[in-house]
């Protein structure tokens, strides 16, 4: 397969990449410099070029653009940045797939911020948006890819939970702590994240990219965990006992409007990724978490 991948320097684009190269897949990657090898292709996603000769060639399309969340305080004026970004990006890519009458593929980013905050209701593909600062930019996001559907490309909407990795994204900022012992929860301890590991996440992202499924998906694990379960169990695996927690009101100063995401509750279920049969390496946290120690 030819494989064209927007956001390929990321935490998921990366691994990504690396799974399909090594099964002898062919993978493109779209910059926004100049190119430097033959697997590279320049684009410039808010003005609105993208080598549509290219996309007509591929078999699928990944777009994982955007700027990141995690890298800076959420404010009013970065949400524009990483909104608009987000946006352009999408809308250049959609274009470009439907004047090159792409007949393959489009998994399209997106993540659990979707659902906003939602205490213990259990949530669903087809669960509602929520209200939240970052359910806003994900509802958003998930929309400029909506023309697409309409133009007859199969569009699988990739809504991502925590990506437990050795490195890299989330695990940059918690694996310090914890290897430190110096972290036993955020906020009360009570909200429930839905995670998955990113070795998981790369087989989840190519599971969908060979099925027939198009609309939403939850890519997270079966068993959802709280917040001081899943500090207890990272910290259990490496080997370190739990000390501080970190107050609401800290998160908020460190982190600003996002920190009400970050301190959220989403207890989701993956209903497509069973539905179709995927079968998950790490379906439960301490599997994930001994897999995360061993690589750091």
């Amino acid at each position: 397969m030819r494989i064209v991948i927007a956001g390929s320097s990321g935490l998921i684009g990366t691994a990504l990449q690396e799974s399909l190269r090594s099964d002898g897949h062919e993978t493109i990657s779209l910059v926004r410099r100049e190119v430097r090898a033959p697997d590279e292709s320049m684009w410039d996603p808010q003005g609105g070029h993208v080598d549509v000769e290219l996309l007509a060639s591929a078999d699928a399309v990944v777009n994982l653009a955007g700027a990141s969340i995690g890298d800076k305080r959420l404010t009013t004026t970065y949400a524009g940045v990483v909104l608009q970004s987000r946006l352009g990006a999408t809308g250049t890519l959609v274009r470009g797939l439907r004047d090159a009458a792409f007949s393959g593929v489009l998994l399209q980013g997106s993540a659990m911020g979707y659902y906003g905050a939602r205490g213990n209701e259990t949530l669903t593909e087809r669960s509602a948006p929520g209200d939240t600062l970052l359910a806003s930019i994900v509802t958003q996001w998930e929309a400029a890819a909506k023309p697409a559907l309409e133009a007859g490309i199969r569009t699988v909407w990739c809504r991502t939970g925590l990506v437990l990795a050795p490195h890299g994204g989330f695990a940059a900022r918690l694996l310090p702590l914890v290897q430190r012992g110096l972290l036993s929860r955020f906020g009360s301890g009570e909200a429930w994240h839905s995670w998955i590991s990113l070795h998981d996440d790369v087989r989840a992202l190519r599971f969908l990219m060979d099925s027939d499924h198009e609309g939403p998906a939850n890519i997270i694990a079966p068993i959802a965990v709280k917040d001081r379960e899943f500090i207890r169990v990272m910290a259990a695996a490496a080997d370190k006992g739990t000390a501080f927690p970190v107050p609401a009101w800290a998160m908020r100063a460190a982190v600003g409007p996002a920190a009400e995401d970050l301190l959220s509750s989403q207890l989701a279920k993956p209903g497509v990724l069973n539905r179709l049969g995927f079968t998950w390496d790490h379906p439960e946290i301490t599997s994930a978490a001994n897999w995360v120690m061993e690589g750091v």
